[in-house]
């Protein structure tokens, strides 16, 4: 299931549920978004992150607690506050990687970094924003398409594109 938010905002709970009701009802085994960023970060061995969102205050808020749920401690969650990309202009690599180091410099002893929302763009500023914080980078739409390959038995490697991605 493509949404971060769509499956982290009722809880670690309701992900789960959601992702076994699609497997049973289709056969085929399942993720979803919120599946992907945890598994991501389990995979790179963050546990006290520091957390940029492109969502307002609420959304962020619920997502702390999946999070948490989830067994992270979250040091720090910032979002942008858009509720409609549709009401401002896109999103930029530079504002994003700027806002996102910002965010892990607020919770410099993060032990990485999650960018959550799978509408930014976020592949090409992994590697740089890494490198910058010095921490891996796990975010919704790369590590969800990452968990995806994964499910039909692929590694998901992609070189370049920082830490997990580049050894699948």
């Amino acid at each position: 299931v493509m949404g971060t938010s769509l499956t982290f905002y009722k809880g670690a709970a309701f992900n789960q549920q959601l992702k076994e009701s699609i497997a049973n009802a289709t056969g085929l085994p399942s993720t979803t978004m919120s599946t992907a960023i945890v598994e991501g970060l389990k995979a790179v061995g963050g546990r006290r992150l520091a957390v940029a969102t492109a969502y307002n205050e609420e959304v962020s808020h619920r997502l702390r607690a999946f999070l948490e749920e989830s067994g992270f401690e979250v040091l720090v969650v910032k979002g942008m506050g858009i509720e409609r990309f549709a009401d401002r202009p896109p999103v930029t690599s530079e504002e994003l990687l700027n806002f996102s180091a910002g965010v892990w410099q607020a919770a410099p002893k993060a032990d990485a970094v999650l960018i959550s929302c799978g509408a930014l763009k976020t592949l090409e500023l992994l590697a740089p924003l890494e490198l910058r914080c010095n921490v891996p980078v796990v975010s919704s739409l790369p590590h969800a398409l990452w968990a995806g390959v994964r499910l039909l038995g692929l590694s998901g490697r992609a070189p370049g594109y920082g830490t997990l991605l580049s050894r699948g």
